[in-house]
């Protein structure tokens, strides 16, 4: 494929095709632990990108492939703890996400990536010891995907993102010291989330979706001296988390979230 591409470097089809072998080589890279080569080959990829979106900056298609690469590099950084150049790499995508969406508000899902960019600059952003840029960076993606869950309420996906961004929010106000707006948000979440779980009881994703957001809540109240309640959240989360051990008894992810909540109970006496 490297030799067709470089044979004809003015075939777009043939371009594209080596940027996304590039991208697959990449992905079993990452996902033997071999981040070193993997960022390599994104990189190959994403040069790929680059010259495409140039060559027709008009190609919609072509930008938020570019926006990919970015992202695709942007977590190879972090997962090597490199958020300085993480960050800007998610940036680059960022502004990328930002045209597109701009140029058409309808496009559901071009607002959902952007929603999602904002998360990544956002969590980087937190890693990095920048709160208040962080809070904004996931505020930005609540207001999208606040947008998002209005207008298709009954999407569940929207409803789960929507959540998410919530306990985004929580955990850096927690971070911040401010607790009540932290435990307001993180209260809009686990509302979201107990519909989600009530309308799929055989969803152990969000089971466990719900069982996290009890646990942050429930520390969240133990901050703030209000042990009772904090009690209840712990209870309300291990009750979870133990049907879905039981359930599912060779999940060690699983197991590790109901030791977690039997630790809490103890420091709390019970």
């Amino acid at each position: 494929m490297e030799r067709l591409a470089k044979s004809d470097p003015g075939n777009a089809g043939s371009q594209r095709d080596l940027q996304v072998s590039y991208n697959k080589v990449g992905d079993a890279l990452v996902a033997q632990g071999n981040l070193s080569e993997a960022l390599q080959s994104y990189g190959d990829g994403l040069a790929i990108m680059e010259r495409l979106a140039k060559s027709d900056p008009g190609n919609a298609r072509w930008q938020r492939e570019l926006s990919v690469s970015n992202e695709r590099i942007g977590s190879v950084l972090v997962a090597q703890g490199n958020l300085p150049e993480a960050l800007p790499s998610y940036r680059d995508g960022l502004a990328i996400r930002e045209r597109l969406a701009k140029s058409d508000t309808g496009n559901a899902g071009w607002q959902r990536d952007l929603s999602l960019s904002y998360d990544e600059v956002g969590d980087v952003l937190v890693a990095q010891g920048n709160l208040p840029e962080a809070l904004q960076s996931h505020r930005d993606g609540l207001a999208i995907r606040k947008r998002l869950a209005k207008s298709d309420p009954d999407n569940a996906g929207w409803q789960r993102d929507l959540s998410v961004s919530y306990e985004r929010i929580g955990s850096v106000l927690v971070a911040q010291g401010n607790l009540p707006e932290a435990l307001q948000s993180y209260r809009e979440g686990l509302a979201i989330r107990e519909r989600l779980a009530k309308s799929d009881p055989e969803n152990g994703g969000w089971q466990r979706d719900l069982a996290v957001v009890h646990s942050k809540v429930g520390v969240a109240l133990q901050k703030m001296g209000q042990t009772a309640s904090a009690r209840e959240e712990f209870v309300a989360g291990r009750t979870i988390m133990a049907t879905l051990v039981e359930q599912n008894p060779g999940w060690a992810e699983w197991k590790k979230d109901l030791a977690w909540f039997d630790n809490q109970l103890a420091i709390l006496g019970r």
